[in-house]
């Protein structure tokens, strides 16, 4: 099991691809929402929130449930994400990434996957 400090580096790989990406075609592909990991095997949740400017930083969060789009995922599971050695669409269809959000952020997630 991953730790936290091990998550919490997974998320910032996460963030430094989302960084590379053209700033022109993310603002184009980007509204702001809130977006919320749980990790439950660590008994833990990091909060950001994504813009057309980019990324916040990732923090840690008391309330995993104020996001606009939530995930939860096992710790192993998100770093193995981070890695590409699990590719997301396949995480979520096993039911090791579960996504919770709109009709329309699903959709728009569904393009970056």
């Amino acid at each position: 099991m991953a730790n936290e400090d091990e998550c919490r580096a997974a998320l910032d790989r996460v963030a430094a691809r989302l960084a590379d990406v053209d700033p022109e075609r993310f603002a184009e592909h980007v509204v702001e929402r809130t977006i919320t990991c749980r990790i439950p095997d660590l008994g833990i949740a990091f909060a950001t929130r994504v813009h057309p400017g980019g990324l916040d930083p990732v923090r840690r969060t008391e309330d995993p449930s104020v996001g606009q789009v939530r995930l939860t995922v096992n710790s192993d599971d998100l770093v193995a994400l981070a890695d590409d050695r699990l590719h997301p669409a396949r995480a979520w269809t096993s039911g090791r990434l579960r996504v919770e959000a709109s009709f329309t952020d699903l959709l728009r997630l569904r393009k970056a996957l």
